[in-house]
């Protein structure tokens, strides 16, 4: 079996969490030299952030329970933290778009940061069934 396709342990999500906050916090300054609007920075760092304890709340709620529900629950509520922050970030689009810009690209580049450093771990990290 190929080595991209064997079933592999969950990553620990605390590290690519950690690299996604330091990016949106170096995005401040960016956004301060740049002259452009600090509250669509600030509404992607709220975005991200919720997102990202929302993702750890329906994470610990897999793991506490290991019933077929609780499995759907989570894959709701995983699809829904993605369609909550389009709609959000849409509709100030909509209203703004420089401002709903500026949330898109926070956003993005700390979920890109975390994501990134997810699959990084995932796929270097010990197979499914092996001891770690």
């Amino acid at each position: 079996m190929p080595a991209l396709t064997e079933p592999r342990q969950a990553p620990p999500a605390l590290l690519p969490a950690v690299a996604g906050g330091i990016v949106i916090a170096v995005a401040l300054p960016i956004f301060l030299i740049a002259g452009w609007r600090v509250s669509g920075w600030g509404l992607g760092a709220v975005l991200w952030f919720g997102s990202e304890v929302l993702g750890w709340v329906l994470t610990r709620l897999q793991s506490r329970t290991g019933n077929l529900a609780a499995a759907g629950v989570v894959a709701f509520g995983m699809l829904f933290r993605a369609v909550a922050v389009m709609v959000v970030v849409f509709a100030v689009a909509v209203s703004d778009k420089w401002l709903g810009l500026a949330a898109a690209l926070t956003y993005a580049a700390g979920y890109s940061a975390t994501f990134g450093l997810q699959l990084i771990a995932y796929f270097t990290g010990p197979k499914a069934g092996a001891t770690a």
